[in-house]
């Protein structure tokens, strides 16, 4: 007879089909009982229509039907919040406190970056009024789920993206909205949302030290924030607010980014610093965590990001920033 290990082994061939991951990397197996010839599995209905329901229950009697010694499976659906399914490594800020200075593409690089390491990642966009992720990613479907909770749209190389422009009937229209309401939509992002098991959720800040960040420094397990500027100093005064921001909030801020640090042209060899001389080692220094990239201007990046396309981005910053990234989190929970 088979062993209820073996039988969770043969879930994990069973996709959600909105999201396509399996049901057991969504958490959605709740118990696996096993008797004489026979199983009986308990899954969570959360996030799903009834023809999904009945699309996996029949892919996942398929699946166990294969082992050896199984000759009777009973497919049990139970309702269950999303909230209590959610198992979420590590939960990442991106912050800035200035706009305009790549929160987006910085939260887009670093999952990109995670995911390549073969991490588990999804993007929670909390910029509820100018919201970019989807269009950076390509990622357009209709969001599909149900009563107790919605799923999130998975992009070409896995990441599952959670956004407000996916729920609208136009990428181009307005949100406008006062901030209960945003504080509320961006808590509904991470409570009734079935992230499932990740490794990383990346949060999306938008700019400023209001209701946004707030909502998520004091609703969401924040394990690290992640710091973007921009060489100015008008943009350092700023950033600052928001470090400051996060200090009195007690989250640790595990390091910065400098973004549009320089333009590099390869025809002469020659590094040029547009928007002022750097201020990344002195940024690193009065924040008191390690610099973890300068991000070049890059016309293919910004290209990239355009059409849809960032995770065929492939500068060397890619792999610095997962390694970097993975390091810190291993050594703060060390």
């Amino acid at each position: 007879m088979a062993t209820k290990e073996e039988i969770i082994n043969s879930l994990e061939t069973v996709l959600v089909p909105a999201t396509r991951r399996s049901i057991v990397a969504t958490n959605l197996v709740r118990e696996v009982n096993v008797t004489d010839g026979g199983v009986h599995a308990v899954l969570a209905s959360t996030g799903l229509g009834q023809d999904s329901q009945e699309w996996i229950a029949a892919k996942a009697r398929e699946a166990v039907g294969r082992l050896a010694g199984v000759t009777d499976i009973n497919i049990e659906y139970r309702a269950a919040a999303a909230k209590d399914l959610n198992t979420v490594g590590h939960v990442l800020a991106v912050m800035s406190g200035k706009g305009g200075v790549g929160k987006s593409l910085v939260s887009g690089l670093l999952a990109v970056a995670l995911r390549r390491q073969g991490h588990e990642v999804g993007i929670l966009d909390a910029d509820i009024t100018g919201p970019s992720i989807p269009r950076m990613f390509g990622v357009s479907a209709p969001v599909a789920g149900n009563e107790e909770a919605i799923l999130p749209v998975p992009t070409k190389s896995g990441i599952e993206v959670m956004s407000i422009n996916l729920l609208l009937p136009s990428e181009d229209d307005a949100v406008v909205w006062r901030g209960p309401l945003i504080a509320r939509t961006i808590t509904q992002f991470w409570e009734e949302v079935l992230w499932g098991k990740l490794d990383y959720l990346i949060v999306d800040l938008p700019p400023g030290t209001a209701d946004a960040p707030l909502t998520v420094m004091q609703q969401l397990p924040i394990s690290g924030i992640v710091i973007v500027f921009t060489p100015q100093e008008l943009t350092a005064m700023v950033v600052r607010k928001a470090v400051k921001m996060a200090q009195q909030m007690e989250k640790p801020i595990i390091g910065v980014i400098e973004n549009m640090s320089y333009l590099y042209v390869p025809e002469i060899d020659k590094k040029i610093e547009l928007f002022g001389k750097s201020r990344a080692e002195e940024m690193a220094r009065s924040v008191g965590a390690p610099l973890l990239a300068q991000l070049p201007i890059d016309p293919n990046l910004a290209r990239l990001c355009d059409e849809g396309n960032i995770e065929r981005y492939d500068g060397e910053v890619i792999t610095r920033l997962a390694e970097s990234i993975s390091q810190l989190m291993e050594e703060r929970h060390a």
